[in-house]
């Protein structure tokens, strides 16, 4: 007998335990299950039980299946550009940016079936549990990592592409109080440094790069790297895929 069968044996209180953790994960037959109870616990609220929680994820799968493909898409991102994540485990039990970008994906959801107050419920509980703030009205492509996560905020209007990267800090803003279509168009496989501000209605080209710190307010071409304040064009984005390589360096 091994030692660890050993010690599960002779210990009768982690015998409980794991048998219990078993028990739960099989009343979770499914990866969008264990994701929804998750959220749930999150994002749980005495104004937002974690019942609303579970059934608007219910019902967001049955209005779009495919969504079930993109939690998987996302959470492989995490796993293939995150050197600190060494299991799929991980972003499902503790990563807050893959559970803000699941949950911004449910409050989009709501939104575009017209369920806005809910959806903006969900917003207002991920940027108080989460501390990123996204507004359930944009759309986001497949793909995306959020590291650290911490102070993101995106704008109503902006949209987020495929593969997109970004880190801590990342706002995607306007540029004062002008009302229509005012927030940034960010492409494929682009990687948004850590504390950069993107602002206005402008868009950021397919595979370009985003130095930490920088604020851009002009459009960025394809496959180039901007950098400072403000940005301006440095070089080229020094790879096919900036978003999953994730060099950060300029």
């Amino acid at each position: 007998m091994s030692e660890q069968a050993a010690v599960y044996v002779h210990d009768p209180v982690w015998r409980r335990v794991r048998d219990e953790a078993e028990a739960i994960a099989r009343r979770e037959p499914t990866l969008e299950d264990a994701i929804a109870e998750r959220i749930a616990s999150r994002l749980t609220d005495p104004a937002l039980p974690a019942t609303h929680i579970r059934n608007a994820f219910r019902d967001a799968l049955d209005d779009k299946p495919d969504l079930a493909d993109v939690f998987r898409v996302d959470m492989l991102a995490v796993f293939e550009r995150d050197p600190a994540c060494e299991r799929l485990i991980e972003p499902l039990l503790y990563f807050k940016g893959f559970h803000a970008i699941t949950s911004h994906r449910l409050a989009h959801s709501l939104w575009t079936r017209g369920r806005r107050d809910l959806a903006l419920m969900i917003q207002s509980r991920t940027s108080a549990a989460l501390q990123v703030d996204i507004h359930p009205a944009v759309p986001m492509g497949r793909g995306i990592f959020m590291d650290h996560a911490t102070g993101v905020v995106i704008g109503a209007t902006a949209k987020i592409g495929d593969n997109v990267s970004m880190l801590q800090g990342v706002t995607l803003g306007g540029t004062g109080k002008v009302g229509g279509d005012r927030h940034p168009k960010i492409g494929n496989g682009v990687l948004i440094g850590a504390g950069a501000k993107i602002l206005g209605n402008i868009k950021v080209g397919d595979c370009s790069r985003v130095a930490a710190g920088s604020v851009v307010l002009k459009e960025v071409p394809e496959r180039t790297t901007v950098a400072g304040v403000p940005a301006k064009v440095v070089g080229e984005a020094g790879c096919n895929q900036p978003a999953t390589v994730m060099d950060q360096i300029v």
